[in-house]
C-alpha cells in the first residue's frame, strides 16, 4: 500500500493541508518539528523550509522507506526518520512542534496519544492537530467520524495544554471514506 498511497486525491489534500500549516510555522526556524504518523512525508517534507529539523515518525515501515527515499531524491539535509508506535512505546524524544495530520482519527484511545505528546514537547511547545470535523456519515469500527471542537478541546485541556486554538479550514467532496466533510486545525500550547 505505501507504495501506491501517494494518490493524486491525497496528494491534493496534502496540499491543502500544507497550505494551512505553513500559515502555524511562521518564525519556527529555529524549531524542532515532530510528524507523527507521517506517512510517506506528503505533508512535512513540503515544510522543511520553515523549521530546523523534521522527524517523521510512523509505525508502518514501508511508508517510511517512501519518505526516505523522497528526502534522499529531493537532497532533504533536515529530515530523517523514525520507525515507532507512541500508542505502544514512547521512545525518549523532544520536539518544540508535533504535527498529527489526518491521523488522530486511527488512534482508538485519543486521550493516551494526546499524553504521550504532551511529554514529548518543550515547555511553550505547540501540538497541531488536522482532523476531520465529526460526521455522522461515518460509521467505521477502526476509525473515529471526526471530532467535535468542544471535545478535542477539553480533552486537550485535561491533558495539561494551557491554550487551544481550532478552526474549521477546508471543505471538500469525498475526501473522508467516501463522504462529503470538513476539516479543522487546531493548535495548543504547552
Amino acid at each position: 500500500m505505501a507504495k501506491r498511497y501517494d494518490t493524486e486525491e491525497r496528494m491534493a489534500l496534502a496540499k491543502v493541508i500544507v497550505n494551512e500549516v505553513r500559515s502555524e510555522l511562521q518564525n519556527s526556524k529555529s524549531k524542532s518539528l515532530i510528524d507523527y504518523g507521517s506517512g510517506t512525508g506528503l505533508v512535512s517534507l513540503e515544510l522543511t523550509d520553515l523549521v530546523d529539523s523534521i522527524l517523521l515518525v510512523d509505525s508502518s515501515e514501508q511508508m517510511l522507506e517512501v519518505a526516505k527515499a523522497k528526502i534522499s531524491h529531493k537532497g532533504i539535509a533536515n529530515a530523517t526518520v523514525l520507525y515507532s508506535d507512541f500508542t505502544q512505546d514512547t521512545p525518549e524524544l523532544k520536539a518544540d512542534i508535533v504535527l498529527l495530520s489526518l491521523v488522530l482519527l486511527h488512534i482508538p484511545d485519543t486521550k493516551k496519544i494526546l499524553q504521550e505528546l504532551f511529554t514529548i514537547l518543550n515547555h511553550d511547545g505547540k501540538l497541531i492537530i488536522i482532523d476531520f470535523d465529526k460526521n455522522d456519515k461515518i460509521n467505521h469500527p477502526k476509525v473515529h467520524n471526526g471530532f467535535s471542537h468542544d471535545e478535542l478541546e477539553k480533552n486537550l485541556a485535561e491533558v495539561g495544554f494551557k491554550s487551544t486554538s481550532i478552526k474549521t479550514f477546508h471543505h471538500g467532496n469525498r475526501i473522508f471514506m467516501k463522504q462529503d466533510a470538513s476539516m479543522f486545525i487546531s493548535s495548543s500550547i504547552k
